[in-house]
């Protein structure tokens, strides 16, 4: 059995982790302002940002339900430029951040104008394993209950609902889905907050012994919501990519940690440059067409257990980032 394998076998349930904050929200959705419908068969429904106002708060407990429950997201002022980053800390980066906070269940049904998509992420992509990755890390979880974030801006149909019955193995009225738009408060907490994550998919991309990495945490500024859907995704990856920092505690040789340092930053992708949405928009709006290197924080620090030794790359570019938020003085 290789070492990812024994790694994975090792890690706790993440969706028996998740549960008791799943069961928060639910109670204090009054007071965060969230919407909770019940389907008929059971399924819940959380409106964080359609119907709903939601709101930082809410976008903050969403991000630690994306995590597992293995991590702690924050919103903190600073004296930059943005008053409010989003912090994120786990002590279980690739269980966290790759088995439950990364958007990798990919959703459809129907087609034209009536179609659904969406990207899964959460805990319940750990009960379905629809992923290769899961195989890679060596993990799979058993639990009679689950929950699913979606990044959407209308209700799933109920043929999404089953589908994520069908594949997690659950009864309909253990499953909760979280429903949080890009252009929500709740959605853009939720989405800067995968800074981290960003950096460990990036980290899985270039072959770097998952294994090896211990711990990490990472911060990026909180933009404003954009007033359409380009605008809003592209200054919640602009937070990240021009704004992004990231610290990593890795166990390895010095010369892996120093090429992974080296290696990790956005500004290394050939794409780098310009803001996000006019990127996406040469590219006639295809995700594939876009440089996959570029999807990482702005600035890493990679600090080696084994060592002592701590190594550093990328800068912040407060420039770009500042153009992609609107900000009237540049």
């Amino acid at each position: 059995m290789n070492t990812s394998s024994v790694i994975g076998a090792a890690w706790p349930s993440v969706n028996a982790a998740v549960a008791p904050l799943v069961a928060n929200l639910l109670r204090d959705a009054s007071k965060l302002r969230l919407g909770v419908t019940r389907l008929p068969g059971g399924s819940i429904i959380v409106d964080a940002g359609i119907n709903h106002g939601g709101g930082l708060e809410a976008g903050r407990l969403i991000a630690e339900i994306c995590l597992g429950g293995l991590g702690h997201v924050g919103l903190r002022a600073t004296p930059a430029r943005w008053p409010l980053e989003v912090s994120v800390h786990t002590q279980s980066p690739v269980l966290a951040c790759l088995g439950s906070q990364y958007a990798g269940w990919s959703l459809a049904h129907g087609e034209g104008k009536q179609a659904f998509h969406a990207l899964g992420s959460g805990p319940g992509r750990a009960l379905s394993v629809k992923e290769t990755l899961f195989k890679e890390l060596g993990y799979r979880d058993h639990a009679d209950a689950t929950c699913l974030i979606l990044e959407v801006d209308k209700m799933p149909p109920q043929e999404i609902v089953d589908k994520v019955l069908r594949d997690c193995a659950i009864a309909a009225d253990k499953l909760t889905l979280i429903l949080t738009p890009t252009r929500s408060l709740a959605g853009v907490v939720q989405i800067v907050a995968r800074v981290l994550e960003v950096a460990l998919h990036k980290v899985h991309a270039l072959a770097f012994p998952l294994e090896h990495v211990i711990d990490g945490a990472g911060f990026a500024p909180l933009p404003p919501p954009g007033a359409d859907f380009l605008t809003a995704m592209g200054r919640t990856n602009d937070a990240i990519l021009f704004g992004g920092q990231v610290h990593l505690f890795v166990d390895c040789e010095d010369d892996q940690a120093s090429a992974l340092a080296q290696q990790l930053p956005s500004s290394v992708s050939r794409d780098y440059g310009r803001p996000f949405a006019q990127i996406f928009k040469e590219v006639k709006y295809d995700f594939y067409q876009i440089d996959p290197m570029l999807f990482a924080p702005a600035q890493v620090v990679v600090s080696n257990l084994k060592s002592g030794k701590s190594f550093r790359a990328g800068e912040l570019n407060s420039k770009l980032l500042n153009a992609s938020f609107g900000d009237p003085d540049e």
